[in-house]
């Protein structure tokens, strides 16, 4: 599932005019070769460690929002368009962002469901985000 995801992602990053970053886990290559449908390769950059890489863009002043149900989350309905260089990070669709990495963000981002299940299939939940952010919603 994870190239599902993945090639998903890649495919709503080259629509929108974004890149995909991703850990180096030893199953994301092939899960990215496996699931991009793009005719090309695709934007896709490898980070070394995802909570330097993080903190590195945070500094560079790049804004980091993360998918999560938070306290103070803005809804994705009232999310501006990105004004400059922005990183949206992902967790899993189970557990969600780590505790460790929460405090990397610049703010939170929840997509309102009004069903029984607690979160979207995170290729789609990203994919709403990064066309709300480009301005396509």
């Amino acid at each position: 599932m994870h190239g599902a995801n993945l090639g998903t992602l890649l495919r709503t990053c080259d629509a929108v005019g974004a890149c995909l970053a991703v850990p180096p886990f030893r199953w994301v290559d092939e899960a990215v070769a496996r699931g991009n449908t793009l005719r090309g390769p695709g934007c896709v950059h490898r980070v070394g460690s995802p909570l330097r890489w993080l903190a590195a863009e945070r500094a560079a002043g790049t804004r980091v929002l993360g998918v999560e149900l938070a306290d103070e989350a803005v809804r994705l309905g009232d999310l501006p368009a990105a004004r400059g260089r922005t990183v949206v990070l992902l967790g899993h669709e189970a557990t969600g962002i780590p505790p460790e990495v929460l405090d990397h963000l610049d703010a939170a981002v929840e997509i309102p469901m009004v069903g029984h299940g607690h979160s979207l299939n995170v290729a789609v939940a990203g994919s709403l985000v990064l066309y709300k952010l480009a301005g396509l919603l």
